[in-house]
């Protein structure tokens, strides 16, 4: 009984450590929107443009098959999710680097 009381506890402090954790992210992130963006070449937009697009399709080919596009998740938690499934899925070390780069713009 005292096994699972402790278990209970330590799930519900880990599930709020990591509500912490992302309201914290997500608040630094709300103080970088209110700074001016510097400004991006005609070409740097395409070039990310470009990365989405690949981002994408390599999404499609490779995790589409298990898959839909997930929910956005904080970019640290969704590249322990694109890692672990690089394993499984024996994704490339470029396919994980686009598909990640997809994942969380």
């Amino acid at each position: 009984m005292k096994m699972k009381f402790l278990l209970a506890a330590l799930l519900a402090a880990s599930a709020l450590l990591l509500g912490l954790v992302a309201n914290a992210s997500s608040g630094s992130k709300d103080a970088a929107k209110d700074s001016p963006a510097p400004a991006i070449s005609a070409e740097q937009t395409a070039h990310n443009e470009n990365l989405h697009l690949e981002g994408e399709k390599r999404f499609r080919s490779n995790c589409g098959r298990c898959h839909t596009a997930p929910p956005k998740f904080p970019p640290r938690m969704m590249a322990t999710i694109v890692r672990h499934m690089r394993v499984r899925a024996t994704i490339t070390d470029q396919d994980m680097h686009l598909i990640l780069r997809y994942m969380t713009e």
